[in-house]
C-alpha cells in the first residue's frame, strides 16, 4: 500500500500543506526511462528467438571461495570509504552531523557536558542546549558515542563506512535464512545490491546517525533470525537473544523510534512463543536485559544532562510539541493526518528515485516481487511488520526528514533489497516462458547499467556541489593568513544574528522559529533593540512579538538581502539601521558553525553581534582580533580576514555606525 502511493500526485490532491515540486519533472523521467528499458528487454528477447539460448545447466559457475561475502564486506568498506573522502570531503556537513560531532568531542574528551558561555550569544547554535548552564548536542547519546570512537583518531568520517561494512556482513547471513534454497550466486548478488544500493551506500559515507542506526538493526534481525532457526540449540539461542535485545537497546540510543519499530514486532513474537513454551521465557528475559543495558545508559546521561531520564535534548529546546502527534510543530506548522499521508507519500516517491537510481521507479521490483510471492516466511514478516510500523510511526511525525535521500525510511532497506533482489527468480518460478524472464532481466539489467553509467556518478557529483561553505579547511585558511591565537568575530547573514539574539534574551526556539519564518526582519531587528534596552525576558520579547504575526500571511522572501530565509512585508519601510544590515549582508558574510569545529589555529571564533562584541572584547583582551566574512555574496567568494582595532571599534559602537 505504501508502495503505491509514491506513484501518486498526495501532495497536491490533500490539504496538508506540502509540496512536491519534482513530482512532474520525476513522472517525465520514470516514463521516458520505463521506455527505454522495455525497449531493450523487447529487443533482446527477439533476437534471443533467432539464437540458441544456453541452458542453465551449461552457464558457468563461480567458485565458492569468490562469492564470500567477506569480499563484499571489505568493497563496501572501500566504496563507503570513497564516498566519505571524495564526496562528502571527510567533513560533517549537515547541521544534524555537525552537532553530533560537537558532541562526540565532548564526549572523546571524558565528559557528558560543556559549561555554557558566560555570552552564550555568541556562540550558540542550532540543535545545540544551552538554554541552563549545560551544552550539549539534542541529539540522543548513541549517534555522537559512536562517533566518538572515530573521534579518538581525529577521523570520524571513518565511523560510517565501518558501520556500513558490518551491516553488509550481516545482511549477508540473514539472507542465507530468508531465501535458504537460493544458490550461492543469488546470497551473492543480494548482498551486493544491499552493499551498493546509492541510499545506503551515501548515507553510510556520511556522518549521519541513521547509517550507524541502521547496523544496529541489522545485527538485531540477524540475531532474531537466528532464534528462529529450528537448529539452532537451546543454548545458542539465549546467546542471540542477548545479542538481539542488546543491538535493539544500541539502535534505541541512536534513533528509538526507529528501534521501537522493530523492537515491537520482535518482543511479540517472543511473548507469544514464550506462552506456548514456558522455557521460552529464557530467551526473552535475556533479550530484554541486552535491551535495558544500552538503555539504562541512555537514561544515565539524559539524567545528567537534561535532568530527568526521560527528557531528550530535543524536548528541552522544542518542548512536547517535537514529539509525535497531530499538533502544532515547533516551527509553527500544523501537523495533521492529511499533512502525515502527504509525508509518507514523499518519503515513497523520492525513494522511488534515491534507492536504486534507475530510470524507472526502484520500487516496481519490490512490488512486483511481493504479488508475485507464494509464501512469506516468518522472518519476512517480522520484516514487513516492523516495516510498516515504522511507516505508521512517521506518519505521526511532523518533520520532513529528507537528507540523501528520504532518511527517515533507511531501515527499509533491508527488507526491500531482499524483495527487489527475488524478482528474477520468482519470475522464473512462476512463468514457463523462458522469454519473459529474459524481458525482465534485461530491462532490470539496463536500469542498474543506466543508474552506474549516469545516475549515480550525477548524483555523486551534485552531493560533491553542495555545502561548499562547510568543506573550507579553515584551519588552513588561518595559516595562510597569520591569523592564529586570535579573537574572529565571524560575520553571519542579519537573519542569523537576529535569531541569536532572540536566543539571548530567552526566547524559545520553537517561538524563535515561527517569529522568524513570518514576521518581517527589520521589525524583528526593532523589537529586538527594544529588548536589548531594557533587558526583557523571553516571555515579554514573545508577547511584543506576537500582533507582529497579524501580517504572517503577507510576508515574502527578502529580496533586498542575499540571505534567501529573511522576510520582507511588502511595503514596510526599513530605517538607517535596517538598510546598513542589508547593506552589510550584500558584502558577504560567512557561516559560523563550521569554525566551532575548526583546531589547530588557537583562534576563538564567535558571532558577530555589532556593539554586543564589546562584552567578548573584556573576555579575551589580549587578543587580536579579526573580521571573517565572504568578498561578496557569491558563493563561491573567496574569504577575507579584516584586523580591527579595539578603540575604532568601541568609537564605532559609540556612535552608533555599523
Amino acid at each position: 500500500m505504501l508502495a503505491v502511493l509514491g506513484f501518486l500526485p498526495l501532495c497536491r490532491w490533500l490539504p496538508g500543506g506540502e509540496e512536491d515540486p519534482d513530482y512532474t519533472r520525476r513522472l517525465s523521467e520514470w516514463g521516458y526511462g520505463t521506455g527505454i528499458c522495455v525497449g531493450i528487454a523487447i529487443l533482446v528477447v527477439v533476437l534471443s528467438s533467432r539464437m540458441k539460448m544456453p541452458s542453465r545447466q551449461s552457464l558457468p559457475t563461480i567458485p565458492g571461495l569468490a562469492l564470500h561475502p567477506l569480499w563484499l564486506c571489505v568493497a563496501a568498506f572501500s566504496l563507503y570509504c570513497w564516498i566519505a573522502l571524495s564526496v562528502f570531503s571527510g567533513r560533517p556537513l549537515m547541521i544534524d552531523e555537525v552537532v553530533q560531532v560537537m558532541q562526540a568531542r565532548i564526549f572523546a574528551a571524558g565528559q557528558l557536558w560543556l559549561p555554557v558561555a558566560a555570552h552564550r550569544e555568541f556562540f550558540s547554535v542550532l540543535h545545540i542546549v544551552d538554554v541552563a548552564e549545560k551544552r550539549y548536542a539534542q541529539f540522543p547519546p548513541g549517534g555522537p558515542a559512536m562517533l566518538a570512537f572515530g573521534e579518538i583518531f581525529r577521523a570520524t568520517w571513518l565511523v560510517g563506512p565501518v558501520c556500513g561494512a558490518i551491516a553488509v556482513w550481516c545482511f549477508s547471513q540473514i539472507v542465507r535464512v530468508t531465501d535458504p534454497d537460493a544458490g550461492p550466486w543469488q546470497l551473492w548478488a543480494t548482498t551486493a545490491l544491499f552493499a551498493v544500493a546509492p541510499f545506503g551506500a551515501f548515507m553510510f559515507g556520511s556522518h549521519m546517525n541513521h547509517g550507524t542506526g541502521l547496523m544496529w538493526l541489522v545485527l538485531a534481525v540477524l540475531a532474531l533470525a537466528r532464534m528462529m532457526d529450528g537448529t539452532v540449540t537451546r543454548r545458542r539461542r539465549v546467546s542471540w537473544a542477548f545479542v538481539n535485545g542488546l543491538a535493539l537497546g544500541m539502535a534505541a540510543t541512536i534513533r528509538p523510534l526507529d528501534a521501537f519499530a522493530f523492537a515491537l514486532p520482535a518482543a511479540l513474537w517472543m511473548v507469544v512463543r514464550a506462552t506456548g513454551d514456558r522455557r521460552e521465557w529464557v530467551p526473552a528475559i535475556v533479550a530484554g536485559a541486552g535491551v535495558a543495558i544500552p538503555f539504562a545508559a541512555m537514561l544515565w546521561v539524559n539524567a545528567q544532562t537534561t535532568g530527568a531520564p526521560f527528557l531528550f535534548g530535543y524536548e528541552v529546546l522544542w518542548g512536547k510539541g517535537h514529539g509525535l502527534g497531530f499538533h502544532t510543530s515547533p516551527w509553527g506548522v500544523a501537523h495533521t493526518p492529511s499533512r502525515g499521508v502527504e509525508l509518507l507519500s514523499l518519503y515513497v516517491t523520492r525513494l522511488q528515485t534515491y534507492l536504486f537510481e534507475t530510470p524507472f521507479p526502484s520500487m516496481v521490483p519490490v512490488i512486483a516481487a511481493l504479488a508475485l510471492a507464494r509464501r512469506v516466511s516468518a522472518l519476512d514478516r517480522y520484516l514487513l511488520g516492523s516495516a510498516t510500523l515504522l511507516g505508521v510511526f512517521y506518519f505521526g511525525y511532523w518533520h520532513d526528514g529528507f537528507y540523501l535521500g528520504p532518511r527517515f525510511v533507511l531501515p527499509w532497506l533491508p527488507v526491500i533489497i531482499l524483495w527487489a533482489a527475488r524478482l528474477p527468480r520468482l519470475v522464473r518460478e512462476r512463468f514457463a516462458d523462458r522469454r519473459i524472464s529474459l524481458g525482465v532481466n534485461s530491462a532490470l539489467a539496463t536500469g542498474a547499467l543506466i543508474a552506474v553509467t549516469v545516475s549515480v556518478p550525477i548524483r555523486a557529483e551534485i552531493y560533491r556541489g553542495a555545502f561548499q561553505s562547510m568543506r573550507v579547511n579553515f584551519t588552513q585558511l588561518a595559516s595562510d593568513a597569520n591569523v592564529t591565537n586570535s579573537l574572529v568575530f565571524v560575520r553571519e547573514s542579519w537573519g542569523a544574528q537576529i535569531i541569536a539574539r532572540m536566543w539571548a534574551q530567552g526566547v524559545s526556539r520553537n517561538a524563535t522559529e515561527t517569529f522568524y519564518r513570518k514576521i518581517d526582519a527589520c521589525a524583528l531587528d526593532h523589537v529586538m533593540r527594544t529588548a536589548e534596552a531594557e533587558g526583557w525576558t523571553g516571555s515579554r520579547v514573545e508577547l511584543e512579538m506576537a500582533p507582529l504575526m497579524a501580517d504572517s500571511s503577507r510576508v515574502i522572501k527578502s529580496p533586498l538581502s542575499t540571505d534567501p530565509t529573511e522576510r520582507l512585508l511588502p511595503g514596510a519601510t526599513y530605517d538607517a539601521s535596517c538598510t546598513a544590515r542589508i547593506a552589510e549582508d550584500r558584502l558577504g558574510f560567512a557561516l559560523l558553525v563550521p569554525l566551532l569545529l575548526e583546531r589547530g589555529s588557537g583562534n576563538v571564533y564567535a558571532r558577530d553581534l555589532q556593539g554586543r562584541d564589546s562584552l567578548l572584547l573584556q573576555q579575551y583582551p589580549e587578543r587580536p582580533v579579526y573580521l571573517l566574512r565572504h568578498q561578496g555574496s557569491a558563493v563561491d567568494a573567496p574569504f577575507e580576514w579584516l584586523p580591527l582595532r579595539r578603540d575604532s571599534l568601541v568609537g564605532a559602537w559609540r556612535s552608533a555606525v555599523p
